[in-house]
């Protein structure tokens, strides 16, 4: 009687251990519930920020939709879409954080622009294409925001990188709009920017030795800071020329900035969030 008893209990606690396991088993496919787009708590940034509901951490390579291709090439510290037939990038794209515009690791001195090997040697600009040209070496995404990491600023003198732009512009009001991202991200812990060329021609001018580098008309640049209860947004356009440009005459709405390039920007953020922040275009929130 007693060993029978020992049995039943034995063939007991051995269905309930299976049955255990097959429920385990069940539930290992299933998918957490996603903290992105339409979420309703908020997420956390890696510098303690807290990010609005919705806005997780935008992918870069996501950040901007548009109607025509390119060659997506990622480098360290930013995201770019490069044109093959222009010689320049649609758009370039890069988060900065409060700890890395702050940062002083590395010096530019030093470091060459260089052709990109992520492209087929045929299309690879350099240097030499723009000697005598006029125009500047442009920096999309800025070296002054790459002084948190020596990749970092190696990668940010790739000619995928570089617009033809004339030296008035980018010494003096394309930096000014530079170096004001830079304490927005301190003052916001962290932004979100992407910047490029303009064409409001089919044929634009060209310069270039081994290879021909289409000159843009204007350049633009969008800014986002996504901070929980005050999310912002605003955006620029700068013609390539001599004139004085001034932050405030060049301010835009990010929703102008679409509709003169076609780009869809930001479109991982809810549709009550991107409308929000693209019709925003106050400086005086920024300061």
């Amino acid at each position: 009687m007693q060993d029978s008893f020992k049995r039943t209990v034995l063939s007991i606690a051995t269905v309930v251990v299976i049955a255990a396991i097959i429920t385990n088993l069940s539930g290992a496919g299933r998918q957490m519930p996603d903290a992105g787009k339409g979420a309703d708590s908020a997420a956390t940034h890696a510098n303690g920020k807290t990010l609005s509901a919705g806005s997780g951490n935008l992918d870069l390579r996501n950040i901007v939709k548009a109607k025509t291709g390119g060659t997506l090439i990622e480098h360290k510290g930013y995201t770019l879409m490069y044109d093959k037939d222009y010689s320049t990038p649609c758009w370039v794209a890069w988060e900065l954080t409060s700890g890395e515009s702050q940062a002083n690791t590395v010096s530019r001195k030093g470091y060459d622009f260089i052709p990109d090997d992520d492209l087929p040697y045929q299309y690879q600009v350099v240097s030499d294409d723009y000697r005598h040209s006029g125009y500047d070496r442009g920096h999309m995404c800025p070296a002054g925001d790459m002084k948190w990491d020596a990749d970092a600023m190696h990668d940010c003198f790739y000619m995928t990188n570089i617009c033809p732009q004339v030296p008035v512009l980018n010494q003096r009001w394309w930096e000014h709009l530079e170096s004001s991202c830079r304490r927005w991200a301190v003052t916001e812990g962290a932004i979100y920017v992407v910047c490029g060329p303009v064409y409001q021609t089919a044929t634009p001018s060209h310069i270039g030795r081994e290879h021909m580098i289409a000159v843009p008309d204007a350049f633009y640049k969008v800014v986002i800071s996504l901070n929980a209860g005050r999310e912002k947004g605003i955006g620029f356009y700068y013609t390539n020329s001599e004139d004085r440009q001034t932050m405030e005459s060049a301010a835009r709405t990010i929703d102008r900035i679409e509709e003169l390039t076609g780009y869809d920007f930001f479109p991982e953020l809810t549709d009550t969030l991107e409308s929000r922040i693209e019709a925003m275009n106050s400086l005086r929130a920024w300061k």
